[in-house]
């Protein structure tokens, strides 16, 4: 029989950051708590930054999906926020828009440079 420690062990969902230094970050993150990526980034005190509180409007916490993840669709507000960044890519998402479940343990994503 699998302890109590070990269900929670279950729960946790692997991320892997490339931070704008170059340098990769493995946070692990409970898949239960609602979390999205940038505040899982945030608590693991990576320089990422939301002047928008995660309201896909203000673009700082703009990332590059390294993976082949199904993330959740992209919305018409991340659509038009993204639009007026300057390092957009084809694989650019808001981290604030990406929400931490198990559908995404592994994912691997790059924080973008800073507007």
């Amino acid at each position: 029989m699998a302890s109590d420690n070990s269900k929670a062990l279950d729960k946790l969902v692997t991320l892997q950051v490339l931070d704008r230094d170059g340098a990769w970050h493995t946070i692990e993150v409970p898949g239960d708590l609602g979390l999205n990526v940038m505040e899982a980034c945030k608590a693991s005190e990576l320089p990422i930054n939301s002047i928008c509180g995660g309201m896909a409007l203000c673009g700082h916490c703009h990332v590059y999906v390294l993976s082949d993840h199904v993330l959740s669709p992209i919305s018409n507000q991340e659509v038009e926020t993204l639009d007026k960044l300057s390092f957009l890519k084809s694989n650019s998402r808001l981290s604030c828009q990406i929400h931490v479940d198990q559908r995404i343990d592994g994912l691997k994503i790059h924080l973008a440079p800073a507007e």
